[in-house]
C-alpha cells in the first residue's frame, strides 16, 4: 500500500468511526504523518477465526475498536439469520478490560437493529457465566468481550454457538465471510435501546449449579490464599466457597480489585514468570493449604502448593498436574462419560480413565474442541482450562475447577495427605509423567513461519538423543483430528536409558505472538522412594530436548 492509499484509507476510516477516542487517536496520527502508526493499523485486516478476535485496541482494521466490532457483530447477525434464527436471543458478556462494556453494548445496538433480542450480563463477569447463561437461557449465540490472560492493550470477542461451545471450522469461516460481506458502517442499523440485561438471579443460579460437582459428605477445611490478577472473578468466587461451606479465602490486596491496567503483573497469565509472585507472598504470610489463581476473565485456573523443596517453600502445579488431579478426584466420585484433554497436554489422564474403564479422546488445542465431545465426563488442557461439569458449563471454568481442588484437599488434608501425595501415587502406578514447555514470544510473525518451516523441510530424526519413531503434519489432520498447524514427533527410550517415551509438539499459539513446544517424558517409577531420581532425571530429559527442539528451529 503507497503512503498515499495508506493516508486515504486512514481518512476513509476516520470519516465513519463512531468512537471519539479512536477517532481522536487516528487524527492525531494523521496530522503528525506517522505513516509507519498507520501501516501497523491499516495494513491488513484483524482476522476472525476459531478464536474470535484478539489484538490491541487501537483505530483501524488491524486493532480492536468499535467499529470491528460493530462488523463483526453484523457479520454474526447475517450467520445467523442465514441460519433461521434470525429472532432469536443472544447473550453478551463482558469483562473489566478497556472499552468491554463499550464493545458490548455495541454488539446489542447491532443485533437488536438487525432483529434478533440480545441482552447483557447483569455486570462484568466471569466468562463461565456467560457460557452457563447461553445454554440457561436457551439463546442461540453467545458473545464475551475478554483478552482473557493478554496484556492491558488487548481486547477480543469470542464467540458461542447455542450449545454453549466455542465456534469451530466452518461455523468461523462462515462468519468471517458475512462479516466480509459488511458494507458502509453507516448501512449496519444500530438500535439506541431495546435490549435487556439479565437479572443478578443468573449469577444465583450458576452458584448453585457450581455446586453440582462436589460431594455432599465430604470435608472443606481447605484454607486458601486467592488471587483473580485484577479480574473479574473475585466475588463469584468467594461467592462459591462460601456456598460451598469452605473458609472464606484470603485475598490478595494489590489484586483483588478489578483493573484494566493489571498494575502488579508484567502479564496478567499465573502461568507468566512473576504474576504468582505476591499470592505466594501472600501465602508464605498466612499460611494456607492452597493458592488459587484465576486469570483475569476466570475461566482458567491455577494452583500453587506447599513444598519444601522449593524456592521460598511454594510452587505452583503443572496445569497438566492439577488435570490429573481433578481426573483422580472425578473418577473417585464416580464420574462416568468420555475423559477428554488436547494433544498438548499430558498423557496421563488416558492412564487414569483406562484404569476405571472410562472412554478417553484427545482432541485440538482449546475448549472448542474439547467441549464438542460426545458424552463428555470430563476435559481439560494443559493451560489452565478444566471442565468438570460439562452439563453446567460445557467450556472452561475456573470457578468449579477451583472448588473441586479444593474439595480434594480437603479430603487427603483429613487423612493427613496432601495433594503432592495424590500425584506421587499417580507417578508410581501410571510411570512419572513429566511435562514442560517452551515459549517463544516474537515481534515479528514472520519467525514462526521460518520455525515452522524449517522443521517441515528438515525433519529431526532424534531429538535430545532419543530416536524419532513418528513424525506428523498436523495440517494433513490425523485418522482422529481434523487438520491443523502443527507438528507432533513420537519418540522411544534407548534400550539402556530410563526414558520410557516422550513426546514433542510444535505450534504456534492460536491467541498470543508466540511459537509453543510441548514436551512429555514418562519414566518408570518403581516405588516412592525412588521417585525424587525419577524426577531428577525427567527434568535433565525435558531440559536436554528444550535444546534440541530450539536448534532443530532455529530458535
Amino acid at each position: 500500500m503507497t503512503t498515499q492509499e495508506l493516508r486515504a484509507a486512514a481518512e476513509a476510516w476516520l470519516a465513519e468511526d463512531p468512537d471519539p477516542d479512536t477517532r481522536a487517536e487516528l487524527a492525531a496520527l494523521l496530522a503528525a504523518g506517522d505513516d509507519a502508526a498507520l501501516a501497523e493499523r491499516f495494513g491488513g485486516t484483524l482476522q476472525f477465526g476459531t478464536a474470535g478476535l484478539r489484538g490491541e485496541m487501537g483505530a483501524g482494521p488491524m486493532r480492536m475498536n468499535r467499529a470491528v466490532v460493530i462488523r463483526a457483530a453484523a457479520g454474526l447477525a447475517a450467520y445467523l439469520r442465514s441460519r433461521g434464527q434470525g429472532e432469536g436471543l443472544v447473550v453478551i458478556g463482558y469483562d473489566a478490560r478497556h472499552k468491554s462494556l463499550d464493545f458490548a453494548r455495541a454488539t446489542a445496538a447491532v443485533m437488536v437493529g438487525a432483529g434478533l433480542r440480545a441482552a447483557l450480563l447483569p455486570r462484568a463477569l466471569p466468562t463461565p457465566v456467560l457460557a452457563y447463561a447461553i445454554t440457561h437461557q436457551h439463546a442461540v449465540a453467545g458473545i464475551a468481550v475478554t483478552a482473557s490472560h493478554n496484556p492491558p492493550q488487548d481486547n477480543g470477542y469470542k464467540v458461542y454457538l447455542g450449545d454453549g461451545s466455542q465456534i469451530v471450522p466452518p461455523a468461523d469461516t462462515d462468519i468471517a465471510a458475512e462479516i466480509a460481506a459488511v458494507g458502509a458502517l453507516a448501512d449496519v442499523p444500530l438500535a439506541s435501546d431495546g435490549w435487556d440485561f439479565l437479572p443478578e438471579s443468573l449469577v444465583t443460579d450458576y452458584l448453585a449449579r457450581a455446586m453440582s460437582p462436589l460431594t455432599a459428605d465430604t470435608p472443606r477445611t481447605t484454607r486458601v490464599v486467592y488471587t483473580p490478577m485484577h479480574g473479574v472473578g473475585r466475588s463469584v468466587l468467594t461467592a462459591a466457597f462460601e456456598r460451598a461451606g469452605f473458609p472464606a479465602p484470603t485475598q490478595v490486596p494489590a489484586q483483588a480489585e478489578p483493573d484494566p491496567d493489571f498494575p502488579t503483573v508484567a502479564f496478567p497469565n499465573p502461568e507468566e514468570p512473576g504474576a504468582m509472585d505476591l499470592a505466594f507472598e501472600t501465602a508464605r504470610a498466612v499460611h494456607p493449604d492452597l493458592v488459587i489463581a484465576n486469570d483475569p476473565d476466570a475461566d482458567r485456573c491455577a494452583v500453587g502448593v506447599p513444598d519444601a523443596f522449593a524456592e521460598g517453600g511454594w510452587r505452583m502445579l503443572r496445569g497438566d498436574e492439577v488435570g490429573a488431579l481433578l481426573a483422580t478426584h472425578l473418577v473417585r466420585g464416580g464420574r462416568r462419560g468420555t475423559f477428554a484433554a488436547s494433544i498438548v497436554s499430558s498423557s496421563l489422564t488416558g492412564k487414569i480413565a483406562a484404569a476405571a474403564g472410562l472412554p478417553y479422546e484427545e482432541t485440538l488445542t482449546g475448549f472448542k474442541w474439547l467441549g464438542r465431545v460426545k458424552d463428555l465426563g470430563y476435559g481439560y488442557e494443559e493451560a489452565l482450562g478444566y471442565c468438570v461439569d460439562p452439563e453446567g458449563v460445557r467450556d472452561k471454568d475456573g470457578i468449579t475447577a477451583a472448588l473441586l481442588i479444593a474439595e480434594l484437599a480437603a479430603v487427603e488434608k483429613k487423612h493427613g495427605r496432601t495433594v503432592l501425595d495424590v500425584l506421587d501415587d499417580l507417578a508410581v502406578t501410571h510411570g512419572l509423567h513429566a511435562t514442560d514447555q517452551l515459549s517463544v514470544r516474537v515481534n515479528d510473525l514472520a519467525e514462526i513461519a521460518a520455525a515452522m518451516r524449517s522443521l517441515r523441510e528438515n525433519p529431526p530424526t532424534e531429538l535430545a538423543g532419543l530416536p524419532v519413531t513418528a513424525a506428523e503434519d498436523l495440517t494433513r489432520g490425523t485418522a482422529t483430528l481434523p487438520p491443523t498447524d502443527g507438528l507432533r514427533y513420537t519418540l522411544a527410550g534407548t534400550g539402556s536409558g530410563p526414558v520410557r517415551s516422550a513426546r514433542v509438539i510444535v505450534r504456534p499459539s492460536g491467541t498470543e505472538p508466540k511459537l509453543k513446544v510441548y514436551l512429555e517424558t514418562v519414566l518408570p517409577a518403581p516405588d516412592l522412594a525412588t521417585l525424587p531420581g525419577v524426577r531428577e532425571t525427567a527434568h535433565t530429559v525435558l531440559t536436554r530436548l528444550k535444546k534440541s527442539v530450539a536448534e532443530h528451529a532455529g530458535l
